[in-house]
């Protein structure tokens, strides 16, 4: 199999590029658990993630937008001793305020709505060459990291937000090369 070399690191890298990675998500709960893992992500790697996305499940009620939104400093302050996570006040505070803000969530539309809105509806599709032509950000994650910011979430700038668009699909990065880049589903 051909995959996007960032993939070729460990199994669990190989699994989420393979099942995840790339894939269109409308679920506020799914987009809401990409987008937070996507803010523990900074500074770190994603392989760092990955290996500590069960127990961020576990301490985030798998990232059930109400029951997080109800967590307080308190919740924080324990999160902060727990071993299996990544410890970083601001990121865990983060995590809580964004459930806050999509709980009380005041568009006409869904979030999933708004969000896909900025790519009316349709996953963009880059068919970069090699991993080196994948930027770190566009204009498009630079507008929705303000647009995000306007709207009360936190820890979201540009390179976050554009490994989020990645993660939930409404962007499509997978190397020309790449075996689950859209224009080589079906090949033998």
């Amino acid at each position: 199999m051909q995959r996007c070399p960032w993939a070729n690191t460990s199994p669990a890298m190989q699994a989420y590029h393979d099942h995840e990675w790339g894939q269109p998500v409308h679920g506020q709960q799914k987009l809401f658990e990409l987008l937070s893992l996507e803010t523990y992500q900074a500074g770190l790697s994603w392989q760092t993630v990955l290996n500590k996305r069960g127990a961020f499940n576990a301490v985030f009620y798998h990232y059930n937008v109400q029951r997080v939104a109800q967590m307080t400093a308190a919740d924080v302050d324990r999160l902060l001793q727990d071993e299996r996570i990544i410890r970083h006040r601001q990121k865990l505070a983060a995590t809580i305020n964004n459930a806050r803000v999509l709980a009380n969530w005041s568009e006409p539309v869904s979030f999933s709505t708004w969000l896909w809105a900025f790519v009316d509806d349709q996953p963009i599709r880059h068919p970069w060459q090699t991993a080196a032509d994948v930027p770190a950000s566009t204009p498009l994650a630079q507008t929705l990291a303000r647009e995000l910011k306007c709207h009360g979430f936190k820890f979201v700038g540009p390179t976050t937000v554009y490994s989020f668009l990645q993660a939930a699909g409404l962007v499509n990065d997978h190397l020309a090369s790449c075996d689950w880049a859209p224009e080589n589903r079906g090949r033998a």
